[in-house]
């Protein structure tokens, strides 16, 4: 029994959550080769996951990374790099990414952060100043809406994907003397649907704005290179900011930022999750290093990646699914929670390791099936998914 008001605090809460429910745990799970998981003691075709590509638990390209460090020098495949990037955190693995993908990406630098969330937290709150107006799809990830926060400026979510609402926006901030920042994802992590890139960087050029894009689930799976949704819209050298992850296509750790030197610079004096944090350790700089012409040559492996959701998403529609997005992102929208996780539990019983995602995740009444979709699986492996997922609705 609770002793104390914080005891008592955090019971009511957690008792709130389950009456609704929208109580959540943790599983213990362990990745196995070609798409599945195994959790519980079970195997399942894994649905969950964001390792797109399949790099991290593809056998061979395992042994080959490690294979490589045999040779290498034992402080690349360091488990702690011992201080943050701005003491003796910044090894040379850290210099030949961030240059390799400012190559890659035509931009004059690149930074490495730990995560995705440290990145958009760490970005937003040093260049963005109370005093300045930040224009967000209101379904941007929680991170990048914090970042703002932390700030002070003034936040305005406009309708989601509506680039009409949002020029009208930029109309009535004709004079305004503070900078107007445009932030967004390209593909959003949980509709799966894809921001029009062309049409924001119009936008940016016509009034001024800066562009903020973060690719983290486009990263590795958009794009001929594999650099992204602007990479793809031909729009990469007209966005100001441009943000991907390292945990998920390409299955490591951290993310990054390309942009100006004179950003990278600021950045490097003024992002507090940057300046505070114990830097990436050594292997895993090496493994990325290791992954990025990989990255850069898996063409097919995006075209089968689009062709299974392509395919996925044709047979739900073709069941009466309501279901959405452009990517291998696929949702399934119920609505009520109790039932959205119901029909996890029922399809996890079946050998579908799918989750269904809740809010505060997703807005009120859109709790989902949260399909995502690897090009590690095949046609066959997801044969009967869509019928199984509709027969668990029913039930």
């Amino acid at each position: 029994m609770p002793v104390n008001s914080l005891e008592r605090r955090l019971c009511d809460h957690l008792y709130a959550l389950e009456a609704k429910g929208l109580l959540r745990s943790l599983v213990p799970t362990q990745p196995l080769a070609g798409g599945w998981i195994e959790a519980d003691g079970r195997r399942h075709l894994n649905l969950s996951g964001n390792d797109y590509l399949g790099l991290g638990s593809s056998p061979a390209l395992l042994r080959d990374f490690h294979a490589s460090l045999a040779g290498a020098d034992l402080a690349d495949a360091a488990l702690g790099s011992g201080a943050s990037r701005l003491m003796t955190g910044s090894g040379a693995g850290c210099q030949q990414l961030e240059d390799a993908l400012a190559r890659l990406y035509g931009k004059e630098s690149a930074l490495i952060f730990n995560s995705g969330w440290q990145l958009n937290t760490g970005v937003l709150s040093a260049v963005v100043r109370k005093g300045d107006i930040v224009l967000a799809d209101r379904l941007c990830h929680a991170s990048l809406i914090d970042g703002v926060r932390l700030t002070g400026a003034k936040l305005v979510r406009y309708p989601h994907l509506d680039c009409g609402k949002l020029e009208q926006l930029l109309q009535q901030l004709a004079g305004f003397a503070g900078t107007v920042f445009i932030v967004t994802e390209s593909i959003f992590s949980m509709d799966g649907d894809c921001a029009d890139l062309t049409a924001l960087a119009e936008l940016r050029d016509q009034y001024g704005a800066v562009l903020y894009v973060d690719e983290a689930h486009a990263v590795g799976v958009r794009g001929e290179c594999g650099l992204g949704l602007a990479e793809e819209h031909g729009v990469l050298e007209r966005i100001d900011i441009f943000v991907g992850t390292f945990g998920k296509a390409w299955a490591g750790q951290g993310a990054f930022v390309v942009c100006s030197r004179l950003l990278r610079d600021f950045l490097i004096n003024t992002a507090r999750p940057l300046i505070f944090t114990t830097a990436l350790p050594p292997v895993s700089i090496s493994w990325l290093n290791f992954l990025l012409p990989h990255i850069v040559s898996m063409g097919e492996e995006r075209k089968i990646l689009a062709a299974l959701a392509g395919q996925l998403r044709g047979r739900l529609h073709q069941l009466g699914l309501t279901t959405g997005g452009a990517s291998q992102i696929v949702p399934v929208l119920i609505g009520d929670p109790a039932k959205a996780q119901a029909a996890a539990e029922r399809l996890r019983r079946q050998g579908w390791w799918v989750h269904a995602v809740r809010p505060p995740t997703v807005p009120p009444n859109t709790a989902r099936l949260r399909l995502s979709l690897s090009a590690a699986l095949d046609t066959a492996q997801l044969d009967g998914l869509a019928e199984q997922i509709a027969a668990a609705l029913r039930a």
